[in-house]
């Protein structure tokens, strides 16, 4: 095998390898892992020795991708899901069953399951609550609970929870669903979306009145056109919330004769129904093209059909192998025995082949694989029932009468007919952010290549960065091929060049051929002007697509960086580190009252200043200690450690500005409050939020809290640290390793430095 990129090993070391507890290497190869996955996969066969070579040879060479839970926990003996996706129980309208939900969340967070929820069933904020003399305080007020809960769960793999959370259009508190993200800090675990009807789209069209009611009672009439208008509004700023179409969901669900859906997993890949599952695994197109960058480049289409049928075995034997967190989930996944076969290295996969994505060529090129895929799936699934027998839950006439199954070639449905299905449903484009990096950098799903080359800063042991150049597979084949000073085909185009249309026309294409759902970013220019962003979500919905997300720089949000690779940091306060800072005999300061909603005694906040030389010669004031202070001696053992810590920080100089973000960035696991009109996730981000204002008074954070001396492009809300280099404009700072490397794809948000992903 050739030696494959150094970010493809790092991210099966952190990710994927198996290591014992005591931080043993047991998977002492990525061969190892494969084998370790196809062994675990292979066990539940009645002889499994026949399949594990099988198995085995679909993971080699990384062609055939099962999702991160299934590569990380396969064959580990650990008690986690190999599952990746789930959609919780019916949230019922009382307490009872609210907090039951909760604590299912809970639980299957904690075996590292993603989760989405509806909570169009819990009733409008301020309807009355009988039998309290109470008014209801609304499913957004819940909400708020459980993304509080999901900060604390630490997830297996030391995965944060991700969470989808929707709500019907027609709902009461539609409006406020729409705007909740546009508080600062709150609901930063959920995914939202908005379930749109196929009614409220005919409204839109017709500018007609929308009426928004709860168990039959209308609250209120609005129009459908200015609804929707702010739910482009809102998505246009903030990149939430998604769409979801789901009346085309359930019409072509292959189970709307036994199920109906009203949620999708976090990534929207999965509609699923209350207690819904599904495991995922992608076929890495890029790795089955013979004679890439020459006339006679072209998929291995023979080849394609074998690897799906056998994904499909492999996939089905995950709903025996996996652990599962509550019963109902297990008894929903043996019931129906849905999985999620899809692919993934479709962009480059096109270049290999020499098609511009987007393009009539292109778009042709991937319905047919996706066909290939869909029908092989299909026909292993039926082959499956011969032999094992069909899901329990298979009624032949209802099931034949999909408009799915109507859609697939004959010989498949006089199969189903004849025999049944192993499978109730099988395909799906799911997020891959994480294993496209693991499989040597190729695209993810069906997304265009993000970026042909960018520079990776590494942090090394002695706490210094340094820059490493990753390429994309295809870029880095055609080098190969063709060497360095090769100009690139117009072929090789990235998402920063294509416009909504390509995007589209890929996405409704492959839809055609996916009986789930899937997980696409249409990525749009920040110049990109409302009114034709407002149509790319419509044209999805004509286009027969079963939802739509975009994203769209913004300053509002957090936009991507526009500082130039030249640009350089400006002056900050030049100082030894290593040395604390002189005290003067008196300095200036400022006292801070603070009032926590859950303690009787107010908090006190004192930050004194310094007069500081920056590297220009100029003077500027600077924070130097700070003091906290409570008659709650409750607090006296954090506050004085915080006092210390806070002060020994800004004593050693620099851009000390970062305090303030990793204040703000602690959640209390039992709830934050609100103050002044905002949420505040904890006590800490309360004082954060002081000393952030100090700081924005004498000068040393501008007021929209970017700090001292950074370029005016900078993000807002982030802080430039003097270590850090200069950054690519087309990445966001990661939320776990601080690397300006996070990228928006595939409804998903991915770290292509460490491989963190919200969803994959």
């Amino acid at each position: 095998m050739a030696v494959i990129s150094a970010i493809a090993n790092e991210i099966w070391d952190m990710k994927y390898r198996l290591k014992g507890t005591d931080g043993q290497l047991v998977d002492k190869s990525v061969e190892d892992t494969w084998k370790r996955v196809a062994d675990a996969l292979a066990s539940v066969e009645t002889d499994p020795s026949a399949w594990e070579p099988v198995f085995y040879q679909a993971l080699a060479d990384y062609r055939l991708l099962p999702g991160g839970r299934i590569l990380a926990g396969a064959g580990t003996g650990r008690t986690v899901t190999l599952h990746n996706c789930f959609v919780m129980g019916t949230v019922g309208d009382d307490m009872a069953s609210i907090f039951e939900n909760l604590k299912e969340a809970a639980l299957t967070m904690q075996r590292g399951g993603g989760i989405g929820y509806d909570f169009s069933t819990l009733r409008p904020k301020g309807a009355p609550v009988k039998g309290v003399g109470a008014d209801a305080s609304g499913p957004l007020s819940f909400m708020d609970v459980w993304d509080a809960m999901c900060k604390t769960i630490m997830s297996a793999g030391s995965r944060r929870g991700a969470m989808m959370a929707t709500m019907r259009c027609d709902h009461p508190d539609i409006e406020d669903f729409i705007a909740a993200k546009q508080t600062q800090g709150r609901l930063t675990n959920f995914n939202l979306s908005v379930l749109a009807t196929d009614p409220f789209m005919a409204a839109v069209k017709a500018d007609e009145e929308w009426e928004l009611q709860f168990n039959g009672t209308v609250h209120k009439t609005v129009s459908a056109r200015t609804l929707w208008d702010s739910l482009m509004q809102a998505t246009y700023d903030y990149a939430e919330p998604g769409v979801i179409f789901i009346d085309r969901i359930n019409a072509r669900n292959n189970l709307s004769y036994c199920e109906t859906i009203a949620a999708t997993n976090p990534c929207g890949e999965q509609p699923l129904p209350p207690y819904g599952t599904c495991l995922l695994g992608s076929i890495n197109l890029a790795r089955l093209v013979k004679n890439p960058f020459t006339e006679k480049a072209a998929i291995d289409e023979e080849a394609l059909a074998d690897l799906a049928g056998t994904a499909t075995r492999m996939l089905d034997n995950v709903v025996e192998a996996s652990k599962y967190p509550v019963a109902e989930q297990r008894n929903e996944a043996i019931n129906k025995r849905r999985i999620g076969l899809g692919m993934t290295g479709l962009a480059d996969a096109l270049i290999l082949c020499g098609l511009t994505y987007g393009s009539p060529e292109a778009v042709a090129a991937a319905e047919r694989w996706a066909a290939i895929i869909s029908h092989s799936a299909y026909r292993a699934s039926v082959d499956m029932a011969k032999e094992k027998g069909a899901f329990p839950l298979f009624d032949k006439d209802a099931y034949l009468a999909s408009p799915t199954i109507q859609d697939l070639p004959q010989d498949i449905q006089d199969g189903i007919a004849k025999h049944g299905i192993r499978n109730a449903l099988l395909t799906s484009i799911a997020p891959t952010g994480t294993i496209s990096l693991f499989a040597d950098n190729v695209s993810s799903g069906i997304e265009p290549v993000f970026s042909f080359t960018y520079t990776r800063h590494v942090v090394q042991p002695d706490g210094s960065r340094k820059g490493q150049e990753v390429s994309d597979y295809a870029y880095r084949l055609f080098r190969e091929l063709n060497g360095d000073d090769a100009p690139l085909p117009e072929y090789f185009v990235d998402a920063q060049t294509l416009s909504p249309d390509a995007h589209l026309a890929m996405q409704a294409a492959v839809q055609k051929h996916v009986d789930s759902a899937i997980s696409k970013t249409i990525n749009v220019p920040a110049d990109f002007p409302f009114e034709q962003f407002k149509d790319v979500y419509m044209s999805a919905y004509d286009n027969g697509c079963k939802g739509c997300t975009t994203y769209r720089p913004s300053d509002v949000r957090g936009a991507v960086l526009e500082v130039n690779a030249t640009e350089s940091v400006a002056a900050v306060p030049e100082h030894d580190t290593t040395k604390p800072l002189d005290r003067p005999d008196a300095v200036p300061g400022q006292t801070y009252k603070l009032r926590w909603p859950e303690s009787d005694h107010a908090i006190y906040i004192t930050v004194n200043d310094i007069d500081a030389e920056t590297a220009d010669g100029n003077h500027q004031r600077r924070p130097f200690e700070v003091f906290i202070n409570s008659k709650n001696m409750e607090h006296y053992a954090w506050t004085v450690a915080l006092t210390r810590m806070i002060s020994a920080v800004f004593r050693r100089g620099g851009d000390v500005g970062f305090v303030v973000e990793e204040l703000k960035a602690v959640f209390d696991p039992r709830g934050g409050q609100w103050m002044n009109g905002r949420y505040v996730p904890s006590l800490l981000a309360a004082i954060g939020g002081v000393i952030e204002e100090h700081m924005i008074s004498i000068g040393f954070l501008e007021s929209d809290k970017k700090s001292a001396g950074a370029s005016d492009a900078e993000e807002p809300g982030n802080v430039v640290r003097l270590d850090t280099p200069s950054r690519d404009k087309r990445f966001r700072a990661c939320p776990k390793c601080g690397t300006y490397a996070l990228l928006r794809q595939e409804g998903c948000d991915s770290c292509t430095s460490c491989g963190f992903s919200k969803c994959s």
